[in-house]
């Protein structure tokens, strides 16, 4: 079965940014004052909804708040739209479809312009619906909250399968726990989409579940970067404080 290498590429850029975690290195999550008011909580979900990864790498999704208040309809809706038409997305994306065009990758679409142009639409097409289904659409749905809660604390083992569950794990409105229908479900659903616009010979049930299976796998690594980035962060800042002993 034909897999894509462009969609290859994010996993190789996770993967990149995990490269440097020490297996001694642990943080705690960012304590939150509590909550009174609906505003105060509305200031602390744009505070989390700004996160960025060496500045460029949106971590909107992330909360360090194992005990957040539930997202509305509308804040997920909101949550999906801020990542989705991000302007590290649209670049991410052209990257994806500029080495899909070198490698010939989907040769129906051709060359030049208007071959990349295609291969850009499908490659936003494929993150746009992913997204979609996932933080919008089947979270409000199921009532799953489709954020990534980071445990931030404890062995680097134990957080390092945390971060990988949490792709079929999730939290639900109603503070329980539960399979992550709207993970799965979205990866499928956008699977299933892209046999409307990828060329004829790169359709079907095969390379809808396979589309679907790196989506999740994806999903686990992005975990892993949720999880140990603001380990890796603080890193630096440590030992350039951490002076010779006097």
């Amino acid at each position: 079965m034909k897999i894509a290498v462009s969609r290859c590429f994010l996993s190789v850029f996770l993967a990149g940014l995990m490269a440097p975690v020490q297996l001694t290195g642990q943080t705690s999550p960012v304590s939150e004052p509590a909550v009174q008011t609906k505003d105060q909580e509305k200031t602390i979900e744009n505070r989390e909804q700004s996160q960025r990864a060496l500045g460029i790498l949106p971590r909107f999704t992330v909360t360090n708040r194992q005990d957040a208040p539930p997202l509305t309809a509308g804040g997920k809706f909101r949550l999906f739209a801020r990542g989705a038409f991000d302007p590290f997305t649209f670049g991410l994306v052209g990257i994806q479809a500029g080495v899909s065009q070198a490698e010939n990758q989907f040769p129906d679409y051709g060359q030049g312009a208007v071959g990349y142009g295609k291969r850009y639409g499908a490659a936003f097409g494929d993150q746009l619906s992913n997204s979609f289904f996932r933080y919008s659409f089947y979270a409000t749905l199921l009532k799953e909250d489709p954020r990534y809660f980071r445990m931030g604390r404890g062995p680097v083992k134990h957080r390092f399968v945390y971060a990988l569950k949490r792709e079929f794990i999730c939290h639900t409105d109603k503070g329980g726990r539960s399979f992550s229908w709207a993970n799965a479900l979205g990866a499928l659903s956008s699977g299933a989409l892209s046999n409307a616009y990828y060329p004829e010979q790169d359709r079907g049930v095969g390379l809808t579940m396979g589309r679907a299976g790196l989506a999740l796998l994806f999903g686990s690594a992005g975990g892993l970067v949720n999880e140990f980035w603001p380990d890796i962060s603080r890193k630096p800042h440590h030992s350039h404080n951490n002076g010779p002993p006097q």
